[in-house]
């Protein structure tokens, strides 16, 4: 088993998807993140509704940042971005074009590989920067004393062990029914003490 297995589980999960590539991450914050580094935008929005990480992202890469609210069902775009958080969306052909997507495998998620996430595009140029970028700004492949490592990267690969759980339990994941996500599934965040204005 080694980074080809990774590269398996990508090509499977685009496939399904219906999108041109696929990068796998250690989980979908991480590929938040990662495409909120390539896109750089200078001010973002995120529903109030959402897994308390991805608010915090803001703060982390010092993007202005507030809130919208939305009845989102299954996913949502991040406000002034073309990144879609699709945590639990699962569908085969719903790949939207000209959009990052980023999935989870998290314990709860449809594919539940207890951790491991996915950014899907159609941009052949921000696939490869994007799989560097995940892979401490390295190619997996090679050893990287081997390298000469020129662009940024950060520590948010999967490993080939995630990727081979994926390909065993794919087929069932097919055949089995989705839950529906609603927006409701989330707590509102604007009421936790950590986004109150002037909390100590």
């Amino acid at each position: 088993m080694n980074f080809n297995t990774v590269k398996d589980f990508e090509d499977v999960i685009a496939e399904f998807y219906g999108a041109r590539y696929a990068i796998a991450v250690d989980c979908c914050t991480h590929a938040i993140e990662l495409c909120l580094r390539y896109t750089e935008p200078s001010e973002v929005t995120f529903p109030n509704r959402t897994y308390i990480s991805i608010p915090f992202l803001g703060d982390k890469l010092g993007i202005d940042w507030d809130w919208y609210t939305t009845e989102w069902t299954d996913y949502y775009v991040i406000g002034g971005t073309n990144i879609i958080d699709a945590a639990v969306y699962w569908k085969a052909g719903g790949y939207i074009p000209n959009t990052f997507m980023c999935l989870s495998f998290q314990f709860q998620k449809h594919l539940s590989l207890g951790r491991g996430g996915m950014i899907l595009t159609d941009n052949r140029e921000a696939a490869e920067e994007l799989k560097k970028m995940s892979y401490d700004g390295r190619n997996p492949n090679t050893p990287w004393r081997d390298q000469n490592i020129s662009s940024m990267g950060y520590h948010y690969y999967m490993t080939p062990e995630t990727a081979q759980l994926g390909l065993d339990k794919f087929t069932k994941a097919v055949i089995t029914p989705p839950r529906d996500w609603k927006y409701e599934d989330w707590p509102d965040l604007r009421n936790m003490k950590i986004f109150l204005p002037n909390t100590p």
